[in-house]
């Protein structure tokens, strides 16, 4: 590896939130369990991998899971444990590096180019990160190593549960050519269907598309599509995050078609949303309505402004305005979300979507 490549680790844990309830109430390890709500209208929060086996997963309604698995232990969620478990999985991370980049409770990502230990071996550092969580905090961590976080990520993803795998910069184009288009940062459900329209299915078809005709079919996003294609990453790890958006949802009790609870479910929420805006000092210029319907089908409807979200008088005519361009009284409403977005007056939001990776490849260190 050249040396002024970088040395990057990601850091997932594995059923973050199920693993910490097995680990802390013996009656339910090896048992399928899921964190979330038995409620009918409850969703998967988590699942243990015995839950997985069954095909649950997580964001899943409880009524579908339980269809999966008759079996299935229902588990409230804890919060401020998990955040507990958190901090001390992030105090491993610090003996290693400051420069830590969280993406949720239970994943982050480590530049580890220049590390507190004097490794030379990034590989060396993620052994020792999982060994230290499994032996002082008994629960199991996937890691991925390369040189950017693109691979990293897709890396940590490769053997999950308990796995470590490292993208050589000397493999990683033959890797990339395998993968599926949907494992690429950025393609969601919509991006991929029309990759699959334009015969795109995998790293070796994207690698066929000019870097302007990527960008003609998908705006500043084909750019990062042309270069991941070619193993490139630029993005650094950041140390410090800034907040992009804050918004807050509902999944309603029961199904609703008329005006009238609509508007009361939109007031309540609105009221939500200005109370998490105003403890986090967000101040955004794009609201967005989220909407999803009893067929489980979703739509968004979203409206930039002149001057930022901040106020009940500033959202809640705009969600209004923005609901009555959605057709609910054909199509119950089961859930209903509003998030301020856009702090720079640009809706840079990537939507990232990764799936467990099924080849064969042979890792090397480094």
């Amino acid at each position: 590896m050249q040396d002024d490549l970088r040395k990057i680790i990601h850091v997932d844990m594995d059923a973050f939130y199920a693993s910490v309830e097995q680990r802390d109430n013996p009656d339910l390890r090896g048992k399928p369990i899921v964190v979330g709500s038995e409620h009918k209208r409850g969703v998967v929060a988590a699942a243990s991998y015995e839950a997985r086996v069954f095909g649950v997963r997580s964001a899943m309604p409880s009524v579908k899971a339980k269809k999966l698995c008759p079996n299935l232990v229902f588990v409230d969620g804890r919060m401020s444990v998990y955040k507990q478990v958190s901090s001390q999985i992030h105090e491993i991370f610090h003996r290693y590096t400051d420069c830590i980049e969280p993406l949720s409770l239970d994943e982050a990502f480590l530049d580890v180019t220049k590390n507190k230990v004097g490794y030379d071996l990034a590989v060396d550092i993620a052994r020792e990160i999982k060994q230290c969580i499994h032996e002082e905090l008994n629960l199991v961590a996937s890691a991925g190593v390369s040189y950017n976080k693109f691979l990293a990520k897709i890396a940590s993803d490769y053997r999950k549960p308990d796995g470590l795998c490292t993208i050589h910069p000397s493999q990683a184009q033959k890797f990339i050519k395998q993968l599926p288009i949907e494992s690429f940062w950025g393609v969601g459900p919509v991006t991929a269907k029309k990759m699959h329209k334009m015969g795109i299915h995998t790293g070796k078809d994207l690698l066929e598309w000019s870097l302007s005709g990527l960008i003609h079919d998908f705006g500043k996003m084909g750019g990062l599509y042309y270069n991941f294609a070619r193993g490139i990453d630029n993005r650094p790890v950041e140390a410090i995050r800034i907040r992009k958006s804050v918004g807050c949802e509902t999944t309603l009790t029961k199904d609703i078609t008329r005006q009238s609870s609509v508007i009361i479910e939109l007031y309540h929420i609105a009221n939500e949303l200005v109370e998490r805006v105003s403890r986090s000092q967000f101040k955004g210029f794009t609201l967005t309505l989220k909407v999803k319907f009893h067929d489980f089908t979703q739509i968004t409807r979203s409206y930039t402004a002149l001057d930022t979200f901040e106020t009940l008088d500033e959202i809640l005519p705009v969600a209004k305005d923005l609901m009555k361009q959605v057709d609910y009284e054909n199509n119950p409403i089961r859930l209903i979300g509003l998030t301020v977005s856009n702090p720079r007056n640009e809706d840079d939001s990537i939507d990232s979507e990764y799936i467990q990776l099924k080849l064969d490849f042979k890792d090397e260190e480094y």
